[in-house]
């Protein structure tokens, strides 16, 4: 039984989502305000996060940073606030998904359903031919990037990111290609997301993120990785 944490103020839409998830089968804990969240996100140990960004307490932009800081569970934004700046803002911050409010529980639970299947999908791992002088690994089983035998921190989409580029090394991926493998087609959010995912794994994996040398830009297409 996958575990949900619902962190909402908001008590008439918290309700309905712990008793719909519920329903579907989930363990659901809810948090009033951000404070209680922290607590039970260290107690509860859930598989995802669904954190509404306008809490009483903590700003919800702040709190996912907070998480993301120490965990890479997945983690569903819920707002309001539905323009293109404050959903890159949310994905940048490290959500790895970004539903507007008012939305169905249906949609909720699909959009749930698909961060677990992507969370839960561990693929064997691919091995570099030459592990002596390869500055970037990838564990796939324990979703590890490693950069010179570092350990780099990610986010969900980072690492699925990644973890596409590894498996397909050398082909082309469009921006469209890379949102509908990494979000899910009945997304929302713009491709201006991708963006952001690839400048943040660039300054993560990169030593001049100005002139990569692995993740490279395709004009026109979009973005290819290779090992050097």
């Amino acid at each position: 039984m996958s575990k949900i944490l619902i962190i909402e103020d908001d008590l008439s839409i918290g309700e309905m989502m712990s008793i719909y998830l519920y329903e579907e089968g989930y363990q659901v804990m809810r948090a009033e305000n951000g404070r209680q969240g922290v607590v039970l996100f260290r107690d509860f140990e859930p598989d995802v996060i669904v954190l509404d960004i306008m809490l009483p307490d903590v700003d919800g932009i702040q709190l996912c940073t907070d998480f993301r800081n120490s965990s890479t569970i997945p983690i569903l934004m819920v707002s309001a606030k539905n323009e293109v700046s404050d959903r890159v803002k949310g994905l940048q911050t490290g959500a790895d998904d970004y539903l507007c409010k008012p939305f169905s529980m249906r949609e909720l639970s699909a959009r749930i359903q698909a961060l677990l299947r992507r969370s839960h999908a561990f693929p064997p791992p691919v091995q570099s031919t030459d592990t002596t002088e390869q500055v970037v690994q990838l564990d796939l089983e324990k979703r590890c990037l490693f950069v010179h035998s570092k350990l780099i921190e990610t986010t969900f989409s980072e690492f699925e990111i990644m973890k596409l580029f590894w498996q397909n090394q050398g082909r082309v991926y469009s921006r469209e290609e890379l949102l509908n493998r990494v979000r899910g087609f009945d997304s929302y959010v713009t491709e201006r997301a991708i963006d952001v995912h690839i400048a943040n794994l660039r300054k993560k994996i990169e030593a001049d993120p100005k002139e990569p040398k692995y993740i490279k830009t395709v004009w026109g297409v979009g973005y290819k990785f290779l090992l050097m």
